[in-house]
């Protein structure tokens, strides 16, 4: 009787995801005609660009220009004491890490 019952059970749920799982929509493939092929893009020629520093939108000529400077210039360093600063809290940090126990 459990038998029975088990594989009336079976087959009745194989045949209800065979329906559920063909009853949906067809898929296509194919992306929409809107959708503008990666090849296209990657070959299109971009005149805006934003500053890396302020987001700010610059023309190709200003954002050659930012670019020189910034590798001429290098980058702001900071006072030797907040670096040493900055050192002893990222050794405080990774201290706390390895042994929570310490009260520093």
């Amino acid at each position: 009787m459990k038998r029975i019952l088990l594989l009336i059970l079976s087959v009745t749920t194989s045949i209800l995801i065979v329906l559920v799982g063909h009853s949906g929509k067809a898929v296509m493939a194919l992306p929409s005609q809107e959708d503008i092929p990666e090849e296209i893009l990657r070959t299109e020629i971009i005149l805006t660009v934003r500053s890396p520093i302020d987001g700010k939108v610059l023309t190709p000529a200003e954002y050659a220009e930012l670019e020189t400077q910034i590798q001429i210039s290098p980058p702001p360093r900071l006072a030797s004491g907040i670096r040493d600063k900055v050192f002893l809290l990222q050794l405080r940090k990774t201290l706390l890490q390895l042994f929570p126990f310490l009260s520093i």
